[in-house]
Parts: structure tokens; sequence; C-alpha cells
């Protein structure tokens, strides 16, 4: 399976990244959204994409509608991971056609749970 982490952030990024290889997802990762959606118009398109709402260039959520605008990529499933915690900014993300939502600060866990709500977890990973 594969994910595309995006975040401004490098650290975050690597957090994120490597919670998904740890559960064998192959992952490539972006600065903000622009240069997630030139990854997904590259043709490397993922059955994920962890997404920051607050970024430069692109922000989280125009990067959900720009995916959501596009019927070849409707079918990828996308997960806000952010620090807004704001119930109007969560029902915001999950409007524009995000899946689910994760506030950091997150667990590994919480990660893992979220995938596997959303049937994401791949097979020969168990609790």
């Amino acid at each position: 399976m594969r994910a595309l982490v995006i975040d401004d952030s490098k650290v975050m990024r690597r957090i994120v990244a490597g919670i998904l290889e740890g559960l064998g997802y192959e992952v490539q990762q972006a600065g903000h959204g622009r240069e997630g959606l030139d990854v997904l118009a590259g043709g490397w398109v993922p059955e994920l994409v962890c997404v920051d709402w607050n970024m430069p260039v692109m922000d989280g959520l125009q990067f959900v509608s720009a995916v959501r605008s596009n019927p070849t990529w409707r079918h990828v499933t996308i997960m806000m991971v952010t620090s807004e915690s704001e119930h109007g900014q969560i029902v915001r993300a999950l409007a524009a056609g995000a899946h689910e939502y994760v506030i950091k600060p997150f667990t590994a866990d919480a990660i893992r749970d979220k995938l596997a709500l959303l049937g994401l977890l791949p097979q020969d990973v168990v609790r």
C-alpha cells in the first residue's frame, strides 16, 4: 500500500512516515499541498494521504478540495493530521472530503486505530 505524507514540518513528515512505514506502507513526502498535487499528477497515486492543515503555498483544506475535484483521485482516502482542534474546523475538513481527522499531538496507536477504522491496515499487520 502507498501513502503520501504532506506537512511543512520535516520532523512531522518523518514521524508520520515512520509510523506508516512500520505498518508496511510505501511512503512519499511533500512539504505543502502543491507539492502533494504534483506527486499525484506525476502518476504516483496512493491509497492514503495524511495531510496537515496549516502550510504555505497550498494548505491542507485547499489540497483536499483540489483532490476531490479531480475524478481520477476521488478514490484516495484523505486523513487530516493537524493541530486544528476546533470542532468547526473538523467539520469543514470532513465536509471538504477528508475521511478522518487526527489531532496533534498523537500516538502511533491513534494513527493505527484510524487506519483500522478506514480499512487501510495492511493485511499482514496484526495487533
